[in-house]
């Protein structure tokens, strides 16, 4: 995922985090400093969907002039079949066998016959 903000701010003609983080503030949205730094600096690490609302209404943008997708940098599939997935319970023990369970009776009572 790519983050524009800033460039989404500077398409509407705001060039300082400082002026996006009053902006906000007016819609209702209080930002701390540091997180609004982060946002305007880097990628964010978490951003909560009103927060993007706001972002968006704010800047008279859509989610996608915020965000672009690059899937290029997601890692290609392992072929079918490639992949071993073992269920819970069913790994090799020490022993090499499975070991069997055997619930006991709560409070004198007896389990019924199998």
């Amino acid at each position: 995922m790519k983050w524009n903000l800033r460039l989404a701010a500077a398409n509407r003609g705001i060039w300082k985090a400082s002026e996006l983080r009053r902006m906000l503030a007016e819609r209702g949205v209080e930002m701390s400093t540091g997180k609004m730094s982060g946002l305007w600096s880097g990628q964010p690490n978490v951003l909560r969907p009103e927060e993007l609302d706001a972002f968006c209404a704010v800047l008279g943008c859509e989610i996608s002039d915020l965000i672009t997708a690059e899937p290029e940098k997601v890692p290609a599939a392992s072929p079918a079949g490639q992949e071993a997935s073992t269920a819970v319970g069913q790994g090799t023990l020490a022993t090499g066998s499975a070991r069997v369970v055997t619930p006991k009776p709560r409070s004198g009572r007896s389990l019924p016959p199998r």
